[in-house]
């Protein structure tokens, strides 16, 4: 399974902003962003004037690193979006939302998306009462999600909902007790609070 490994506060640096990869740090005074907010490499302190093709690419950069994927996978879902009624921009970030992986995160279960996806590749996670360790699954209207009992993550996800870093968005609903989410519904553009002008990605894939 293809990822990203190298140090993900450079992505951070690169776009310029916060994309909130690495859970509790994002929120101290060791955040790259906090401590080097210039994009990493020799020449990262020289301004250089994006093209509209380079603000096109950095928008659609920026959402591939938020969620956590690969190129070729999100050229996937692009493709899933194209053939959706609706907008097709909306239609690709409703499509990233529903991810497992995301869930897991938006749910407060984790920290991090890369935190849910490793909760998820581990086995620790359950959909309907039936173990699910696909990161990239897409959850449905009305389906649970939940923490396997037999989990060792119980006090680590104890721990996250506690810190209650994240609004859970109105397509979610969570009882933190139980360490169980439901879905209510799909998500809609204005749930989806991640700062992608997701426009730009259409014009990008459109040339």
């Amino acid at each position: 399974m293809a990822r990203y490994r190298a140090a993900v506060c450079r992505q951070c640096r690169r776009e310029g902003i916060k994309l909130f990869l690495k859970g509790a740090r994002c929120f101290t005074e060791k955040c790259a962003i906090e401590r080097r907010n210039y994009p990493p490499g020799q020449h990262g302190l020289n301004r250089v004037k994006l093209t509209p093709f380079g603000v096109q690419l950095r928008e659609k950069q920026k959402a591939k690193r938020i969620y956590g994927i690969l190129e070729q996978q999100f050229r996937k879902y692009f493709a899933l979006a194209e053939g959706e009624k609706g907008v097709t921009g909306e239609n690709l970030l409703k499509f990233l939302e529903r991810r497992l992986d995301n869930v897991v995160f938006r749910l407060g279960f984790a920290a991090s998306r890369r935190e849910g996806r490793q909760i998820v590749t581990h086995g620790h996670v359950q959909v309907n009462g039936r173990k699910v360790n696909i990161p990239s699954y897409l959850v449905k209207v009305g389906e649970v999600v939940q923490l396997r009992p037999s989990s060792k993550l119980q006090e680590r996800v104890a721990d996250n909902l506690n810190a209650g870093r994240g609004q859970v968005p109105p397509w979610l609903e969570v009882v933190a007790a139980e360490k169980r989410g439901v879905v209510r519904g799909l998500p809609l553009r204005e749930d989806i609070q991640i700062p992608v002008q997701e426009q730009l990605i259409v014009e990008l894939f459109s040339k």
